[in-house]
This record gives structure tokens, C-alpha cells and sequence, in this order.
């Protein structure tokens, strides 16, 4: 199958690209800037702009473009780049989808589990959309996906925190905990959704090849909050995880981003995925620690 990825030079697509390849997928990468290399095309999301010839002959598109939630603070100008780089990359791809005469038969557009803001109680896919800036966010980036052309398959997976020594969310926290330097955040009794980059990427091929459409949560089906998986991550790089950073100075340090991604609590089941029978690697916090360690020796 031919697959067009935006986002592929993140650490999700560029692991899910070289998965991709190794089943013999054609893998087209969207970059944002002359392509250089035989697999890429270049577009212009920001004008709106991708030669709908980029489509054509694609059996799916997939849509990991999007700034990172937690990479700055969120000022005003911030924010306004979260929402742009998500909206403009996802109207420009169902944009160019109308323009081709067989459009693809699917279409992952990645959503987060921001979508349910923070709140008590098991999420699953039918639950409501929360309250706040990442849950906001998530309702717009899902509902531009539903632009795509009639007959196009959506799927709008809603991703946790993906583990991996490569960095992602945990870039910032490995070093520390390598370090004995780290802890849990807050009062550790949040819950974080959390998956090894190994299961995302599964899961998404798992999404293109299944007939499951709308909102997937992407998640381990083993519930985890902070101070388990602190613990579990300590373990991975041999060094304890004791100094605790307390709310008020994750507040001062990081503004109103604290209290939304990082204190949050959101026990997120991948409810869609047990019913369609995917199996995950690494299901429980422990299978998910001892693979790290084995990365990280």
C-alpha cells in the first residue's frame, strides 16, 4: 500500500515509517521544506498548500503533524501555534483528498487523550469531551479530520504519553532519573495514559488494516498514575524516584500547562482496542519497565 505521512520525522512517525517500510508499504513523507530524498514531498500547510498528485494511488494518509503540547510554556503566541500546526496540516490533507479522483480509503488523523480534559472515572470512547485549552484543542483537531471526503475511513486515534528511551515525554525526566534526581510530579495519585512507542506504532498499523472509524483511545489496557510510573521507569534505569516536585512549583515553573498536562488525571481505557482483539507487547507497567531497561542498557 502506498501511505502518506505527515509528522514523519517525529519520534512516532519516524518509527511507524520504518515499521511501515519493513511490511513493504510505500511510505511518502510530507516535509516542510525542499524534499531532498526520493520518498519525500514537500507542502505548505500554513498556506494550505500540497499538490493533490501527492494522493494519488495512496490507500492511506496518516497525520502526526502538530507542535509540542509540552515543549514550551504556553503563552498566548504559543497556543496559537499548538492549534495552527494541527488545523492547517489536517484541512490541508482532506483539502487535497477532495481533489483526487479515488481518495484514500483511510485516514489517521492523531488525536490525544487531552481530549477528556482532567477528571475522575475510567474514559473510554463514548465519554465527553472535558474542559480546558488541550481538551478544546482536540474537539477542533478531530472535527477538521471529519472534513475528509465521504467514504473516507476517519480515525481519530487519541494517544497517551508514549514511553520511550528515545525522548518523547520522557526526554526531560530520563536524564533526572538516571541521575537519582527524580519523582514524582505533584501528589503522584494523577493517572497518566500511558503506551510503549512499540504498541503506538502497532496500534496504528493495527487502525489502518481494521474497520474501526472515529475516536480510538491508544493506550495500555493497565492503568498506571504518577507515582507507579515514576517508580516502574526508576527501576528501568537502576536509580531510586523519590524527590517529589510539589504542585505549587510545577505551577510557578510551567503556568496554566501544569495543571493541564502534567497534574492532570485522566484513567483512559483502550476499550475500542480490547473489543477488536489487538494485542499489545507490553500491557502492563512491568513488561513496559523491563523493555526500557533493556533499551536503555
Amino acid at each position: 500500500m502506498r501511505i502518506v505521512i505527515s509528522g514523519a520525522s517525529g519520534l512516532i512517525g519516524t518509527t511507524l515509517a520504518e515499521s511501515l517500510r519493513s511490511k513493504g508499504h510505500e511510505v511518502v513523507r510530507l516535509v516542510r521544506r525542499p524534499a531532498a530524498a526520493a520518498d519525500e514531498r514537500s507542502w505548505d500547510p500554513a498556506a494550505r498548500v500540497l499538490d493533490a498528485k501527492v494522493l494519488d494511488g495512496a490507500g492511506a494518509v496518516i497525520n502526526l503533524s502538530g507542535a509540542g503540547i509540552g515543549d514550551r510554556r504556553w503563552t498566548k503566541a504559543r497556543l496559537r501555534e499548538l492549534s495552527a500546526s494541527r488545523l492547517q496540516s489536517t484541512e490541508t490533507l482532506t483539502l487535497a483528498m477532495s481533489r483526487v479522483d479515488v481518495p484514500p480509503q483511510v485516514f489517521l488523523s492523531q488525536s490525544a487523550s487531552g481530549y477528556y480534559g482532567s477528571r475522575p472515572g475510567v474514559l473510554r470512547e463514548d465519554a465527553g469531551p472535558g474542559s480546558g485549552v488541550l481538551s478544546r484543542l482536540c474537539i477542533e483537531w478531530e472535527a477538521a479530520a471529519h472534513t475528509a471526503p465521504p467514504g473516507v475511513r476517519v480515525v481519530t486515534p487519541r494517544t497517551g504519553i508514549v514511553l520511550s528511551p528515545k525522548g518523547g515525554a520522557l526526554g526531560p525526566l530520563l536524564p533526572l532519573l538516571k541521575l537519582g534526581l527524580g519523582g514524582p510530579l505533584g501528589n503522584g495519585r494523577q493517572f497518566w495514559p500511558w503506551i510503549t512507542l512499540p504498541d503506538e506504532v502497532a496500534a496504528l498499523e493495527f487502525l489502518l488494516g481494521s474497520a474501526l472509524e472515529g475516536p480510538v483511545n491508544v493506550c495500555a489496557p493497565e492503568s498506571a498514575d504518577v507515582n507507579a510510573l515514576v517508580a516502574a521507569l526508576g527501576r528501568a534505569v537502576h536509580r531510586p524516584a523519590f524527590f517529589r516536585v510539589p504542585a505549587p512549583a510545577l505551577r510557578l515553573a510551567l503556568g496554566r500547562l501544569a495543571d493541564e498536562l502534567v497534574l492532570a488525571s485522566q484513567r483512559m481505557e483502550p476499550a475500542r482496542l480490547l473489543d477488536a482483539g489487538f494485542d499489545w507487547q507490553h500491557p502492563a507497567l512491568s513488561d513496559a519497565a523491563a523493555w526500557l531497561a533493556a533499551e536503555l542498557r
